[in-house]
């Protein structure tokens, strides 16, 4: 399998989490590219010429992270995704709402890249209430996530590390401590260690 992918983009650090945690280093090739710069194997594969893409064994192309990691937990028993029932949707929570908090960041961070005189204040600022608010719910429901690591873990791990990466306000640690510490735990796996941006 290939895996293409951008060092900074935090839905490829989720999936590349999955990789490294599913042990699946060696069954996966990772290609990194840039999606700006008009990757053409890229777009060949995915008409939205988005990263992550995985390219399976027959050729068949998967994209958008939760389908690549959701695909790639099949590969081995021990599920990072439960197959059923509460937990199951519980996990998926977990990932929708981590993932709504990358969207959010993504979109503050490429407003600011926009001329000055055509950023948006008040877009910006809505997306940041919408990261504040949804990490107020993360701490609140930090004993909701599962026992052992899953793919909400993953999912919120990527989120935390792209805030820290990109983006220099909200400041979440100040008013999010008990996440933070979680994170800061969290943080010291060896695939978050290996998956870092650069």
């Amino acid at each position: 399998m290939k895996l293409f992918y951008s060092k900074t983009s935090p839905y490829s650090r989720k999936v590349r989490l999955v990789i490294h945690e599913k042990g699946l280093n060696q069954a996966v090739t990772c290609v990194a590219c840039t999606p700006f710069n008009n990757a053409s194997e890229l777009q060949a594969e995915n008409p939205l010429g988005k990263v992550p893409t995985l390219i399976l064994d027959d050729g068949t192309p998967l994209y958008d992270s939760p389908v690549i990691c959701e695909y790639l937990d099949t590969l081995t028993a021990d599920r990072l995704l439960p197959e059923s029932g509460l937990e199951r949707w519980t996990v998926l929570r977990w990932q929708a709402l981590c993932d709504g908090i990358l969207d959010a960041a993504y979109n503050i961070v490429m407003e600011r890249r926009r001329p000055a005189q055509e950023q948006s204040a008040d877009w910006i600022t809505q997306r940041g209430t919408q990261i504040r608010r949804s990490l107020d719910v993360v701490q609140e429901s930090l004993d909701t996530l599962p026992g052992r690591v899953s793919l909400a873990q993953l999912s919120l791990g990527s989120s935390l590390a792209y805030l820290d990466f990109r983006l220099s306000e909200p400041v979440w640690r100040d008013r999010h401590p008990e996440l933070t510490a979680w994170h800061e735990d969290f943080s010291r796996r060896d695939a978050m260690q290996s998956t870092q941006p650069e």
